[in-house]
């Protein structure tokens, strides 16, 4: 596979299967143990240790998550089936989940959710579709926390003359994650949009609009920051290297 600083900002198509080539690679492992097929309620996660899930990770570091994403995990031996529960090299535990399909969990089966940088790869209606699904799996007093691009920073950055734009270009440069992006305002607000497979953005009201839309209750969404929510075991899921454009939003159901 050619390095991933070979490719053309100029061409997006470089990127994406550069991307393609990421997902082959980053989705292998040594082992795949099946120890559990849906459906899934309380009584089951609970003998798997799972407390909650975290969606679009191979694997999770919270030590009672289920990790999830659409991409199955595989070994030399075999590939992840959709849907069942696997552990991975002897510790962890994945399952490839659709987050545009029902969810294989009873009512109220979780005590958290997490995702980041998940609910843009898909459209509104899907992603509300999604949120709906979470609401139902998550337990009274579960938390939802949802971390993704916010269009209100990048706006701010179009307007301000370039001061976050140049910060996220450092920082994605220093990352090694690719060759110097274009300085150019209106490319690092276009990339926002058109690149790495985003479908639709939000700012704080649009999630908030979605959450609302998917059944939480407006007084039980709040605006959280980088590692801080009602939860610090699940806030501290939160990846350093994606603060700087993130809005963090939790989503409480009631009790």
């Amino acid at each position: 596979m050619a390095r991933v600083s070979e490719w053309d900002w100029g061409r997006p198509e470089e990127l994406s299967e550069r991307m393609d080539a990421f997902l082959v690679d980053g989705a292998a492992c040594d082992k795949l143990e099946e120890v559990a097929r849906p459906p899934y309620d309380r009584t089951t996660l609970g003998d798997l240790g799972v407390t909650g899930v975290e969606f679009a990770a191979w694997k999770s570091h919270h030590p009672a998550a289920l990790a999830s994403d659409v991409v199955p995990l595989r070994s030399p031996d075999a590939a992840a089936v959709p849907g069942r529960v696997y552990r991975v090299d002897g510790e962890a535990l994945f399952a490839a989940l659709d987050i545009c399909e029902p969810l294989p969990f009873a009512d109220g089966s979780v005590d958290w959710v997490y995702a980041e940088h998940l609910i843009e790869h898909v459209s509104l209606t899907a992603g509300t579709a999604w949120l709906t699904e979470v609401r139902r799996i998550l337990a009274p007093g579960g938390v939802l926390r949802l971390t993704t691009p916010d269009l209100a920073t990048y706006v701010d950055g179009y307007r301000s003359g370039d001061t976050f734009f140049s910060r996220h270009r450092g920082r994605m440069r220093a990352a090694g994650l690719g060759p110097p992006m274009p300085a150019r305002r209106a490319f690092m607000f276009n990339q926002l949009f058109y690149l790495y497979g985003h479908r639709w953005l939000y700012d704080y009201e649009e999630l908030a609009y979605a959450l609302v839309s998917a059944g939480f209750p407006d007084t039980a969404i709040e605006r959280r920051a980088f590692r801080d929510g009602a939860r610090p075991d699940v806030a501290e899921l939160d990846r350093v290297l994606r603060n700087d454009e993130s809005i963090y939003v939790e989503a409480t159901v009631p009790v």
